[in-house]
């Protein structure tokens, strides 16, 4: 008999298999199994977001453990709940395969899943599966306020200071390092696999008074210009706060990049960016970069940055 695939399970087969891997956290009042799952929200407030990862867009499965995928997916989703300054509670998955995927592969990634939920508290409450000729993950992730203001983009105000928490460029230069198909820096490889976000800094700085939070998606330059906009104001970033790690260095050097390039527009660190009022001190582990002025836009020491921002998906 040859490897169980996911084809060979069906579809309630399948669902089981994944199901058996979740543990549900006490937030849980009702999980996989029925028409829907029963989270409670003892805010009364649900802040909800979702993602799509598709395979050879996303991940490659010959770059990534199923294990790494499901730890990459949830990752994504959960550090949005933090950029709005709240915590995940639970995660629904849309899980989209070829009949012929190994079952082991759908078991290991919901492990991977469970694996990054579990130190936030959140859990896999359910979702659906369904077969398609590519691999795709559907995840919607939900968190709760804990009786603070949601912190959205447009509330920077000129004067505040822009601070970054987590790793920036990390995931970018993985991503170089992987596709030119060099050896060695293995941090940097993993960072691309299993980035990991500083969930727990987006409800701490909410309790601070946070005038603007985003997770650092899709490069730092091209995010906050989302909050600039947003907001209807100019940053302007310190090139002096972006301090490359040595093998940051290193990995650019022997590609022929540039380390500072891949902070400032390399996405997927999933890093948070904040605008805090000049008076409030930095809570442990944000790093301030920059300014925001009255104006619009994106500069890096008073200058306009040549070249591309950050992803766009449809460029």
């Amino acid at each position: 008999m040859g490897t169980p695939s996911v084809g060979d399970l069906g579809e309630f087969g399948l669902i089981a298999a994944l199901t058996a891997r979740l543990p549900q956290g006490p937030g849980v009042l009702l999980g996989p199994g029925d028409d829907a799952a029963v989270v409670a929200a003892p805010d009364g407030r649900v802040v909800a977001t979702t993602d799509l990862l598709v395979a050879d867009r996303h991940f490659r499965r010959d770059w990534s453990t199923p294990h790494d995928v499901g730890r990459k997916a949830a990752a994504a989703n959960l550090a949005d709940v933090a950029a709005m300054g709240a915590t995940p509670t639970a995660l629904l998955v849309g899980f989209a395969a070829p009949a012929d995927l190994p079952a082991a592969w759908a078991e290991e990634f919901a492990a991977g899943l469970a694996a990054e939920c579990a130190p936030v508290g959140a859990s896999v409450v359910g979702g659906d599966v369904v077969r398609a000729e590519q691999l795709l993950v559907a995840i919607t992730a939900l968190g709760d306020l804990g009786g603070v203001p949601a912190v959205t983009r447009d509330g920077a105000r000129p004067g505040d200071v822009v601070a970054v928490c987590g790793t920036l460029g990390a995931s970018a230069a993985g991503l170089a390092v992987l596709s030119a198909g060099v050896r060695g820096h293995q941090s940097l490889v993993q960072a691309h696999r299993t980035p990991t976000p500083p969930y727990a800094a987006g409800p701490a700085a909410a309790r601070l008074g946070v005038h603007a939070l985003i997770d650092v998606s899709d490069g730092l330059l091209a995010d906050l210009g989302h909050v600039a906009e947003r907001s209807g104001v100019a940053v302007d970033l310190d090139s002096s706060a972006f301090v490359p790690s040595e093998e940051l260095r290193a990995a650019a050097a022997e590609l022929g990049a540039s380390a500072t390039q891949w902070m400032l527009t390399g996405g997927e660190d999933h890093a948070l960016a904040g605008c805090f009022a000049p008076d409030v001190e930095l809570p442990d582990g944000w790093v301030r970069v920059g300014r925001v002025h009255a104006g619009s836009g994106v500069t890096v020491d008073g200058s306009v940055p040549t070249g591309v921002a950050g992803w766009d998906h449809f460029r």
